[in-house]
């Protein structure tokens, strides 16, 4: 498969990714022939980019560390109680420890695996989506930190949960009003979780040279939970930006991070997300520096800017083959840009 802008999208091509809808239903599943109807409406859902099943990408996949199943079940969980919240009602602490049980298990078994998001994010999912791949993301960092299970299973109920001050609340990002105080009052009352979790709503936009919010805390005094949470919840905000920013690929948004090492973000944290964040993910499209042009199909863990890129041969404009080139072998090349 392969990444697209959705404006060069055309009827009768066929979806290579299955897309989510807001509560964790399928909205379109993998291998579904793309209409103008169905164009346009994943336009108007908010949807910039999406796989294509590319006849000579067919064999690329995309080695999630999250099953399908398990990325249905966190979605339909976080709708569920994003939805009891909004509505004043308490929220089951049982059914989000078991949701997060569930990450993690797939998190282990998958730990080898770089980090790559691609799932594709609407209007209606993005707050969903932003709570699984936090966790996601934070769990697979304390993993690759030496976190046991249970400083894990305290991590990801915290990541997972770490919006949800800014439910039924207006946005006043002051003081107590700020959705991180909120979120910790909310979550500090809940006997069922370690007072961890709440720290993990409460300091994950603090800073360590504390320019951070809602207190300014610096260095030690934010915990090493938020510290990993404030990494992935940037990255996650970076390249889904919901704002008026543009969201930045993925090497962009770790170039922007690494200039931040030491003052907004922790420096320890930010190296052992960087070496396994996938900074060219399978799919995407690129020029080298010896001005051929192809799409990423492999990953080296630990070397995530040398990716092996397959490189399409082509007489006129007919493809006729392809050849592959490993960047972390042939070390004179590189990628130039990221085409859209």
């Amino acid at each position: 498969m392969k990444l697209v802008d959705i404006e060069t999208v055309e009827p009768g091509q066929y979806l290579g990714k299955t897309i989510f809808s807001s509560n964790g239903a399928v909205l379109l599943s993998t291998g579904v022939q793309l209409t103008v109807y169905m164009i346009s409406t994943l336009k108007r859902l908010g949807v910039t980019t999406i796989y294509i099943d590319d006849p000579m990408f067919r064999d690329i996949s995309h080695e999630e560390l999250l099953s399908e199943e398990t990325k249905r079940a966190v979605i339909h969980q976080m709708s569920e109680t994003f939805e009891q919240l909004r509505s004043g009602k308490n929220f089951s602490s049982k059914a989000i420890g078991q949701t997060v049980d569930d990450l993690l298990e797939d998190v282990m078994q998958n730990q080898n695996l770089m980090i790559q998001l691609s799932d594709i994010r609407t209007a209606d999912n993005a707050m969903f989506l932003h709570a699984m791949n936090v966790c996601t993301m934070a769990s697979l960092v304390g993993l690759n930190m030496g976190l046991n299970m249970l400083q894990l299973k305290e991590l990801a109920m915290g990541a997972l949960l770490h919006d949800i001050g800014k439910l039924g609340a207006p946005e006043v990002q002051e003081g107590r009003m700020h959705h991180a105080w909120r979120g910790f009052e909310l979550l500090k009352n809940k006997r069922e979780y370690s007072l961890l979790v709440a720290h993990v709503a409460f300091q994950h936009h603090e800073a360590i040279d504390g320019s951070g919010a809602p207190r300014g805390l610096t260095g030690d005094d934010i915990h090493t939970y938020a510290k990993i949470t404030a990494v992935v919840n940037m990255y996650d905000n970076m390249i889904y930006s919901s704002g008026n920013e543009k969201p930045l690929l993925p090497h962009e948004a770790c170039e922007r991070m690494n200039a931040f090492s030491g003052t907004l973000l922790d420096h320890e944290v930010l190296v052992h997300f960087m070496r396994i964040v996938s900074i060219y993910p399978n799919g995407i499209s690129v020029k080298l520096s010896t001005r051929q042009t192809g799409v990423v199909v492999g990953q080296h863990r630990g070397l995530p800017g040398r990716p092996v890129v397959r490189v399409i041969d082509k007489e006129g404009d007919e493809a006729v083959g392809y050849s592959e080139i490993d960047l972390a072998q042939h070390t004179t090349v590189f990628i130039e840009t990221v085409l859209a």
